[in-house]
């Protein structure tokens, strides 16, 4: 197997978690509560995914570093080190927030989640940012 095509799955991976995050966001702002369900499960297993597929990767590959030494290393960083700190960080507070929504704690799920969602779809996007420039630029 080649390992490194899961670079590129992993970016897909969170491009999905991104667009359906901001579905669910849209389909609860429309009065739709099981669109917006089925769209932040999915948007869930889309990240369990790429946790699956991020850690067969770096298990197999190993570390990737940065291969430019310009001013785009800068911009790389900047973006990678939030990008890695609110990842680790907002797990438990994904799986908190899907719990809520699960068991039917609105009050909760709503509270938590509008804290959650921002830095979930800042985590996605960055995700991808981190790819483009790791293995595209």
């Amino acid at each position: 197997m080649n390992y490194s095509n899961l670079a590129e799955l992993n970016a897909i991976l969170n491009l999905c978690a991104f667009i359906l995050l901001i579905i669910g966001f849209y389909q609860i702002r429309k009065g739709n509560p099981l669109k917006h369900k089925r769209m932040m499960l999915s948007a869930l297993v889309a990240s369990a995914l790429f946790l699956l597929s991020y850690s067969v990767y770096h298990k197999n590959v190993g570390s990737v570093p940065y291969p430019h030494y310009d001013w785009t290393r800068t911009l790389y960083y900047t973006i990678l080190i939030p990008h890695i700190f609110l990842a680790a960080v907002m797990s438990p507070f994904i799986i908190i927030v899907a719990w809520f929504g699960i068991k039917g704690k609105y009050g909760q799920h709503k509270r938590i989640a509008r804290l959650v969602l921002p830095v979930w779809l800042f985590v996605s996007l960055s995700g991808i940012a981190v790819y483009i420039m790791l293995y595209q630029i």
